[in-house]
């Protein structure tokens, strides 16, 4: 079975990065609007006027002002099925040594 892409952390990264403005849509319909201060495995701090501090679960969608320029997922993707593609053969290799 292919090994999950990670794709959350270097997209908030990203975010974070170029300092893009987004719009944070909470599972209750709450609308936020600020900058990706920093973020963990549970929380995004959100910054605007005031900063606040958002617990991913209560997240239902992540909206930029515009798209991050260091962001593609078309090229994670790619390395990642590549690294897929060539990981079996590097153990295989390193078996067939032993």
């Amino acid at each position: 079975m292919a090994k999950a892409l990670p794709i959350q952390d270097p997209y908030l990264n990203a975010l974070r990065r170029e300092r893009i403005p987004v719009s944070i849509y909470l599972v209750n319909g709450v609308k936020l609007q600020g900058r990706v201060d920093s973020f963990d495995q549970f929380v995004v701090v959100l910054k605007s006027n005031v900063t606040q501090m958002v617990y991913k679960h209560a997240i239902s969608t992540i909206v930029p002002a515009r798209d991050p320029k260091s962001f593609n997922l078309g090229e994670m993707i790619a390395e990642s099925e590549a690294t897929q593609e060539t990981a079996p053969k590097e153990k295989e290799t390193a078996e067939a040594s032993e």
